[in-house]
C-alpha cells in the first residue's frame, strides 16, 4: 500500500495536524497543477516518515463535507515497525490533540490506536505481532477487538528518549479501510475482479489481502449500508497500491476490462473506481506516478 490521498479544505490546518501532531515530515510541496482526481487543486502536501510517503493532502476547498452514511474512507492505517515508535506517536497526539483520539484495541494480529483528523478522516496507528503468532483457521486469520488500555501501553513503552525521537522511526501505510454500500458487492469487486484473497469476515465487514498479510484492504457497511456512488466531496481522494511488476499492472488491466470496469492508463499509473466511486491507483514497483 502506498500513500493515501485526501481532499482537504484547510490545507494549512491539516498539514499542521499530520506534521506536528502525528510527527510526519513534509516530503514534498509540488507547484499547483491540474488535479488527476478531476477537480482543480491549488496545492498539495506530501507527508511521511523516513522518506516514505504516507499521506498526500490535496487542497480542494470548494468541495462539501461528506455525510456520515456515505461511502469513502473509514481509516488510513499507518504501520510501525516498533512498539516504542508507535507509543511515541500516540503520546504526541495525547499531548497535542487529545480530542482526536477515538479508541484502541488488541486485534490479536496487531495492537491499534484510532483517531480522527480535524476534517473527520479516520486514522489507525498500529504495530503487528510477528506472523508466527497469527492464528489461521480454514484459511481465515483470527482477529478480535480486545481491550487495550492506552495509558498502560504508554507507561510500558514511552521514555524520555522515545519521546525525543518521535518522528524519527520509519512507518508505512499498512492497510486502508473503506466504507461501502454492501459487503457482497465489495467481495465481487475486490476479490472476484481485482484478485485479492479474503482473510477474514466480521458482521458487516470484509478483510482482504495479497501474500498472506492479515489485510491490505477492508470494507465495511457499519455507517454506510446501502450507500450508492459517492458525490465529489472532501475526504478520500485516492487509494494507491503498488504491485511488483508492469506485467502485474497489465494483467490487472485485462481483468478490469473483462469485467467492464473503466480504466485510465497514462503509462505510469492505472486508475479506476470501485462501485462506490472510491478511486484506486495501481503502479509497478519503482514507477514514479503523479
Amino acid at each position: 500500500m502506498d500513500a493515501v490521498t485526501l481532499r482537504v479544505g484547510d490545507l494549512d490546518g491539516m498539514t499542521a495536524y499530520y506534521r506536528d501532531t502525528l510527527a510526519l515530515q513534509v516530503l514534498d510541496t509540488p507547484a499547483p497543477a491540474d488535479d488527476v482526481l478531476g477537480i482543480p487543486s491549488s496545492a498539495s502536501v506530501t507527508l511521511g516518515r523516513a522518506g516514505t510517503p504516507l499521506v498526500v493532502l490535496r487542497h480542494t476547498p470548494n468541495l462539501p463535507v461528506p455525510g456520515r452514511g456515505e461511502a469513502g474512507l473509514f481509516h488510513t492505517a499507518i504501520l510501525f515497525d516498533e512498539e516504542p515508535a508507535l507509543a511515541a506517536t500516540v503520546a504526541s497526539i495525547a499531548m497535542q490533540a487529545t480530542g482526536t483520539y477515538t479508541g484502541s484495541a488488541d486485534h490479536l494480529v496487531s495492537k491499534a490506536f484510532y483517531f480522527t483528523d480535524p476534517e473527520g478522516n479516520g486514522i489507525e496507528l498500529y504495530w503487528d505481532r510477528s506472523r508466527d503468532q497469527w492464528a489461521w483457521e480454514n484459511g481465515f486469520v483470527k482477529m478480535d477487538s480486545l481491550r487495550l488500555d492506552p495509558n498502560e501501553y504508554l507507561r510500558e513503552h514511552v521514555t524520555d528518549q522515545v519521546l525525543a525521537e518521535v518522528g524519527a522511526k520509519p512507518a508505512a501505510v499498512g492497510h486502508v479501510h473503506l466504507q461501502v454500500g454492501d459487503v457482497e458487492g465489495a467481495q465481487r469487486f475486490y476479490v472476484d475482479t481485482l484478485g485479492f484473497e479474503v482473510t477474514a469476515t466480521w458482521p458487516g465487514a470484509l478483510f482482504v489481502s495479497a501474500g498472506g498479510y492479515h489485510h491490505h484492504l477492508a470494507m465495511n457497511t457499519w455507517n454506510s449500508r446501502g450507500a450508492g456512488p459517492r458525490a465529489s466531496s472532501l475526504g478520500l481522494g485516492e487509494v494507491s497500491i503498488v504491485v511488483p511488476t508492469a506485467d502485474d499492472v497489465a494483467a490487472l488491466t485485462s481483468r478490469l476490462t473483462h469485467a467492464g470496469v473503466a480504466v485510465t492508463d497514462d503509462g505510469a499509473a492505472l486508475r479506476f473506481q470501485d462501485p462506490w466511486r472510491n478511486l484506486l491507483k495501481v503502479t509497478a514497483e519503482g514507477t514514479t506516478a503523479a
